[in-house]
């Protein structure tokens, strides 16, 4: 008998402690069960054509990698275009051409067939370039993108002030009535896409713009100018921008086409909505005004608080002085003594200097916060880093591969 009770008893306590499992499971929050898996983008691109081209890729190659995780997707960058087939295309939610358009007939095909099964895009600027009549891929130019032919462009590359014209987009949600771009030049097309029922014009330049470039033979006085579209009869978005400002006889970049957090915004959630993630993207906040903490509890420090311009910043004892503070701006910038956090020289390897310069727009003074608090240069690709690795205090800051160490881990003010 005592057996007998003694097994009964071990049965009835397996019964509750099944019982707890299920109601458990019942009564857990539902978005644990339902969380998005991750969506992959697959990137092409030549990387061969125009410094300005050249340099929107290199940039994009650093930035989007540094935004995947926040934002519910993978990065994958190939020139390899022979990759843009059946097969392949098979493993990826949304495909981008970073500078160029398929040049084959098989991945002219394969991407064809890839969007017409619903799958999804988002180009940038020259990879709807097309001068030749009639165009060399009928659907891609006329069907596909709407625009036909390239008309004209303007010159130089500027900031511009984007009019949001479908506001109940998911890529426009969040986003005011006007926008400022970042630095590009801009292309204007044979058709107006205004009377195309597929298009539908998600951003626009606004009257209040123009004129639009600094050379007087290549400069837009008035027009309508659609910058950012997607086509209804498929899951597809085209950007206008990816040229950066360049001084040629140098090869230096002098803009970032990530240089615009309103444009980013844009630019990401129209991405969640192609990789089937919609929802708003916080931006970094801006205006928050304080200390930058880093490593070893210390914070970034102007160097004797001197607001010359290539004045070192370093680590230091955090003491609440004016040295010691900055403000986080809506560009991506951050400031203080009224300079700006700058890269010297628009340096782009490994070990360059990181000092206080005059605000000026450039990508070397934009900043975006990465993973692991990490703060990355998309201009670089690089990381902010306490050099050797020490805190000590008058450690300069400098620029070098992101590794996820605690010496490029900072905190921004909020």
């Amino acid at each position: 008998m005592v057996r007998t009770r003694t097994a009964q008893s071990r049965i009835l306590i397996r019964l509750f402690a099944l019982l707890a499992v299920l109601l458990a499971a019942l009564t857990a929050p539902a978005h644990r069960a339902h969380a998005a898996a991750p969506f992959k983008v697959l990137a092409f691109y030549d990387g061969t054509y125009d410094a300005a081209h050249i340099s929107f890729v290199h940039e994009a190659n650093a930035w989007f990698p540094q935004q995947a995780a926040a934002n519910g997707f993978s990065y994958t960058a190939t020139n390899d275009w022979n990759q843009l087939n059946t097969a392949n295309l098979a493993n990826y939610q949304v495909v981008m051409f970073l500078d160029d358009y398929p040049q084959t007939a098989a991945q002219r095909s394969a991407f064809q067939t890839y969007m017409n099964n619903g799958g999804g895009w988002m180009g940038f600027h020259v990879s709807a370039y097309n001068d030749q009549t009639p165009s060399d891929w009928s659907w891609y130019h006329e069907t596909f993108l709407g625009t036909g032919t390239f008309q004209s462009n303007s010159w130089g590359p500027t900031s511009e002030t984007l009019k949001i014209e479908d506001p109940n987009h998911p890529a426009t949600a969040g986003l005011p009535s006007t926008i400022t771009s970042s630095v590009s030049e801009w292309y204007s097309w044979q058709h107006d896409l205004r009377q195309n029922p597929a298009i539908d014009i998600l951003a626009s330049m606004d009257q209040s713009t123009f004129p639009i470039g600094t050379d007087p033979n290549q400069t837009w006085y008035s027009g309508y100018y659609p910058i950012v579209w997607t086509n209804h009869n498929y899951k597809m978005i085209y950007n206008n921008f990816g040229h950066n400002a360049m001084d040629y006889a140098t090869n230096t970049t002098l803009s970032s086409t990530f240089a615009s957090a309103q444009q980013n915004q844009l630019l990401l959630q129209g991405l969640r909505w192609l990789g089937g993630q919609s929802g708003p993207v916080t931006p970094p906040p801006a205006g928050a005004t304080g200390p930058i903490h880093g490593f070893g509890g210390k914070c970034v420090d102007v160097a004797s608080a001197s607001s010359a311009n290539g004045t070192a910043v370093q680590l230091y004892d955090c003491n609440g002085t004016s040295a010691q503070s900055w403000t986080v701006a809506s560009g991506g910038t951050l400031k203080a003594l009224g300079k700006c956090l700058d890269v010297a020289a628009a340096g782009t390897a490994n070990g360059s200097k990181v000092q206080l310069y005059d605000c000026n727009g450039t990508g070397s003074q934009v900043w975006q916060p990465g993973s692991g608090g990490s703060l990355v240069n998309p201009q670089s690709g690089k990381c902010l880093d306490a050099t050797g690795n020490t805190s000590a205090n008058g450690t300069k800051l400098q620029i070098w591969s992101c590794t996820g160490s605690a010496n490029q881990s900072w905190t921004l003010p909020s």
